[in-house]
């Protein structure tokens, strides 16, 4: 072999090696952006890094009401502290408050990314009003629960399992719905796909995304105007290596084909962090019966601050179609 061929071939794999070693460590630093534990106080009510974007009409004096309402309630309801450990040995803390035990209903209520069970506090006042005695968990590597690493709903789907199971071991008359806001709307999709105690009646999910692919496909080109390739796939082999998971199997999709009980499904209409396109694929791929609403206007996870009215309204008459 002649002498340029050779340099030339070590050119080329020594560049290679370069741009798989860079390649690697721009997925590892994704990684520790996306997904290692942050204790940061979250920069809004449901998602700590998720931009809320735009939305018009009266967003902060509902939300300003909304919260003064849930600070009298407070003062009244019942509030204990409860926990589980999960399969892989950590220890989940959550909130219960307690309406009426004697009306068996429970409402496990999920918050999204980076955020925390106390605020969705406003998400509880409602269901306890409605009769349910709610559970708010913080969610792997979030609040006072244990974990390095953010599951993006595919390992905390486990985990609402056994909070489930907790409930029918406590009280076998459960009857129990499932809410969730962004992550925690992927979560209880990603739930929904499981094989659930019949005491399981209902799923409402708000703004949750598609596959955690997806998810970080759209961000990686709205936040770094970076392609998906090589960075995506870096950064799946070392979520798969440090967290156990992988994005594409973590699919609110794919779970939604197996679902077996009624779904809610919300988003707002300008939602660009977790795109409106997104709630039509995961309505589509639900076989269960099922409502769609869209909120006009609502940025992510600002329906309920948009038009609280029809946004509980809704809630409550979809419910009442299955429970009770």
């Amino acid at each position: 072999m002649k002498k340029k061929t050779k340099i030339l071939i070590f050119v080329l794999v020594l560049a290679a090696a370069v741009l798989t070693a860079g390649s690697f460590g721009a997925g590892n630093y994704l990684v520790d952006y996306a997904l290692y534990r942050t204790d940061q106080a979250p920069e809004s009510a449901h998602d700590g890094k998720a931009p809320v974007g735009e939305t018009y009409g009266n967003e902060e004096a509902n939300k300003a009401q909304e919260q003064a309402l849930t600070d009298a309630w407070l003062e009244t309801v019942s509030i204990e502290k409860t926990e589980i450990v999960s399969e892989d040995g950590l220890t989940l803390r959550a909130l219960q408050y307690t309406a009426d035990p004697s009306a068996h209903r429970y409402a496990l209520v999920i918050h999204g990314y980076t955020s925390n069970k106390e605020a969705m506090q406003t998400e509880a006042r409602h269901f306890s009003e409605l009769g349910y005695t709610v559970i708010t968990p913080d969610n792997r590597a979030h609040g006072e629960s244990g974990g390095s690493y953010i599951g993006m709903g595919w390992l905390d789907r486990k985990d609402l399992l056994l909070w489930i199971q907790q409930i029918v071991n406590q009280d076998s008359q459960a009857e129990i719905i499932l809410y969730g806001v962004s992550m925690g709307g992927a979560t209880v999709m990603m739930t929904a796909g499981e094989q659930l105690p019949d005491n399981v009646k209902a799923v409402i999910e708000d703004c949750g995304y598609t596959s955690v692919y997806d998810m970080f496909k759209n961000q990686l080109d709205y936040r770094f105007g970076l392609p998906e390739f090589p960075f995506l796939a870096t950064a799946d082999v070392m979520t798969g290596i440090r967290a156990g998971y992988h994005f594409k199997e973590a699919s609110a999709l794919e779970q939604l084909k197996k679902a077996s009980v009624p779904m809610m499904f919300i988003h707002g209409s300008n939602d660009t962090y977790v795109p409106t396109d997104m709630v039509y694929q995961v309505f589509e791929a639900c076989p269960t019966e099922k409502e769609l609403l869209v909120i006009e206007g609502a940025a992510h996870a600002a329906s309920a601050d948009v038009d609280p009215e029809l946004y509980w309204n809704s809630v409550t008459a979809f419910l009442n179609r299955f429970l009770n």
